[in-house]
């Protein structure tokens, strides 16, 4: 990540394209806009463009713009996103899957530094830095014939690939501690994770990177009444992935580890709880350290009356 960094700050100060690479959601667009803040074009506009979401159809109209009546419902003229982003920075997410015709237009207006709108016979100039990302093997895609040589070699001018989470687990607690911190500002509650929820989040391999770490949080801190948050309470497909130690009664008799679905000893660990009590739910919920609208909660999931 310091590697990184130090490319970023160089990246910056550029006026080149730069090339991202990384898994979905590391942070592409984070990096982009570090990069656009920090050098020279950072009083200009920052335009991002997801074009993994744009219609293939309308891909050309909102990066070129048209004129009034160049096709149906162009009742007046309309600048395109490479227009509106003259002088900054144009942010090209997931340029991987660009058509491969409209990868020529962008080809030619990255090298000519002019764009013709759609049903336009003239040519408008002009100026902006071109920032693109991808979580595709564009090699390969090159190889494949699914996107020009051309134009790969045009963006990758400057590459950086931002590492997925898994490969830097170090950075894991930090970002906790950033998004804990988050929501607890909105949620005027101090939200506290256990040491077992802590372990098995660090653990986790977080394949949908910060974004999924991020979203992880903010769902469990939401649908958490209590300040301390434990293994119960995370998304069950990270709470499901805790270890049981062996000799706990649950072991498989031979001394090793056997790992149980998180949900399915939630459950019993539960409804015990409740049965020990007499079915005194509240004491059951203080006793278990959870909320009692987090244990309500899970009840109907189990499909048990409260």
């Amino acid at each position: 990540m310091e590697k990184l960094y130090r490319i970023i700050a160089k990246a910056a100060n550029s006026t080149h394209p730069v090339l991202i690479l990384g898994e979905s959601g590391t942070g592409k667009e984070m990096v982009a806009r570090s990069i656009h803040y920090s050098g020279p074009f950072r009083d200009k506009p920052f335009i991002p463009v997801d074009c993994g979401s744009l219609v293939p159809t309308l891909i050309e109209s909102e990066l070129f713009g048209y004129v009034r009546g160049a096709f149906t419902g162009a009742n007046q003229a309309k600048d395109g996103l490479l227009a509106i982003a003259d002088g900054g920075t144009i942010f090209l997410d997931e340029v991987g899957e660009l058509p491969v015709d409209l990868q020529s237009k962008l080809l030619r207006a990255i090298q000519e530094k002019e764009i013709r709108p759609v049903g336009s016979t003239r040519r408008i100039p002009i100026n902006v830095r071109i920032l693109a990302a991808t979580n595709r093997d564009l090699e390969q895609a090159v190889t494949e014939g699914a996107f020009r040589r051309d134009l790969y070699f045009r963006l990758n001018v400057l590459s950086l690939r931002i590492p997925p989470l898994r490969e830097r687990r170090e950075d894991i607690a930090l970002l906790i501690a950033h998004f804990m911190e988050r929501a607890s500002r909105a949620s005027a509650q101090e939200k506290v994770l256990s040491d077992d929820a802590l372990k098995v989040m660090l653990a986790y391999d977080w394949p949908g990177n910060v974004r999924e770490l991020e979203n992880c949080l903010e769902r469990t801190c939401a649908f958490t009444s209590g300040p301390l948050i434990h293994v119960p309470d995370l998304p069950p497909a990270i709470a499901s992935t805790a270890i049981v130690p062996a000799g706990n009664g649950n072991g498989n008799g031979n001394g090793q580890s056997k790992i149980v679905p998180m949900a399915e000893l939630e459950k019993q660990t539960i409804l015990s709880a409740i049965a020990e009590l007499n079915g005194d739910k509240l004491q059951a919920a203080r006793l278990l350290g959870i909320g009692k609208t987090t244990l309500y909660r899970k009840l109907k999931d189990y499909a048990v009356h409260a």
